[in-house]
């Protein structure tokens, strides 16, 4: 039987009710990729987030009692909180998990790396994470006021464990060090083809695209982060042949403990001839997705890369239709590919296509405008070699 959650929000000036509401589905959908249960959901109206609990007093004792009432097991908050934030707000809730976004994520890389990289850069990432945090695992001796030998102890006991930690990082450092040396080894032998990327936010559809394009059978489901792992195939179209790597997907406030060390993962994005950004057109939020993605895109230093933008799962995509008569109930309908190609996304300053990866519908368009963009790319590089097309 699962644990069950419930989910914490904050509605800022910044930020519209529905736009929280949108943040925590996607809050839900991460707990359930990391296998618990969400139950509800508390929102609070604040200017900012309180200092010592991040909610406020009322909304915190509020949600307390629903906990103890409930038997809930893990309560996550969707924003990052502060190691303040958190030594006080677990005093509250006592034995009761308490989680924050990056902390969530954080578990979900480890519970998804597969590889020596990937199971490196995971742990060096939760070891950033707990480092600032260590104080809260002490809070037992606070408590026992007085007594010879209570203060010291318990100050050494926290110095010990940092040490320890640091030392911990310091070598994930150098084991992850040198395995991006032999990453970067492979990747030189690869140097003699045209090198093409999926990027794009969690979900989009980058390893479903991935196994279609290359007939392999890379590991895709309806969960966030299904990949962690890059890989690279060799894809032919007509007799062309490039090379296409699938990514770690991006996603709303992903932990820049992360960031820092998946950047030798994202390598493979960098050195890459062209990058193919993969966008989940039936969520509701893709226009604030594709704005995330090229944000991380350029905070890893490849905003100058070639792109394609890549508008997936058009089956799933519908269009609200709005009667003039306010009583009329909203229609949803599904765009033909022709009304697509009229909306201002296939206006874009960059290359576009929509497609339905899962059904391979428009793939021999997106396989000959591929074909196209690589065969550019290959005539200049190497000029003397044309004899493939």
């Amino acid at each position: 039987m699962s644990e069950k959650a419930i989910l914490i929000g904050l509605i800022t000036p910044k930020l519209t009710q529905d736009q929280v509401d949108e943040y925590l589905e996607e809050l839900s959908f991460l707990a359930k990729t990391a296998g618990v249960n969400p139950v509800k959901r508390f929102t609070q109206k604040l200017p900012n987030p309180d200092n010592t609990t991040f909610l406020g007093k009322g909304k915190i004792n509020e949600v307390k009692e629903y906990v103890k009432d409930e038997k809930i097991d893990v309560v996550i908050f969707d924003d990052d909180l502060t190691p303040s934030q958190l030594k006080n707000i677990q005093k509250i809730f006592l034995k009761t998990k308490i989680l924050d976004r990056s902390n969530l994520i954080l578990d979900i890389f480890a519970s998804r790396a597969q590889t020596a990289q990937a199971r490196t850069q995971v742990e060096l990432a939760q070891y950033e994470y707990l480092l600032p945090r260590l104080t809260r695992m002490w809070t037992h001796l606070e408590r026992q006021k007085g007594g010879i030998g209570m203060r010291g102890p318990g100050e050494t006991q926290i110095e010990t464990d940092r040490r320890i930690i640091k030392d911990k990082i310091s070598l994930l450092k150098k084991k992850l060090a040198k395995i991006d040396k032999q990453s970067l080894t492979r990747r030189k032998g690869r140097a003699d083809m045209i090198r093409v990327a999926l990027v794009g936010y969690t979900n989009a559809g980058k390893s479903t695209l991935m196994n279609k394009l290359s007939k392999s059978e890379i590991f895709a489901e309806n969960k966030l982060f299904a990949t962690l792992d890059t890989t690279v195939r060799k894809v032919v179209l007509k007799n062309l042949p490039f090379l296409l790597s699938d990514t770690v997907g991006f996603i709303r406030k992903l932990p820049h403990q992360l960031v820092e060390s998946f950047k030798s993962t994202l390598d493979e994005v960098r050195e890459s001839d062209l990058l193919l950004h993969v966008v989940d057109i039936s969520n509701p939020n893709f226009e604030e997705q594709i704005e995330i993605v090229n944000t991380t895109i350029s905070d890893i230093g490849a905003q100058s890369k070639p792109q394609l933008i890549i508008f997936n799962k058009i089956d799933a995509y519908t269009y609200e239709i709005k009667e003039e008569d306010d009583l009329t109930p909203i229609k949803k309908e599904n765009l033909s590919l022709n009304d697509l190609k009229q909306t201002w996304m296939s206006k874009l300053n960059i290359d576009s296509i929509f497609i339905s990866a899962l059904d391979k519908i428009n793939f021999d368009e997106l396989r000959e405008v591929l074909y196209e963009r690589v065969k550019e790319m290959h005539v200049k590089r190497y000029p003397y070699n044309n004899f493939l097309y």
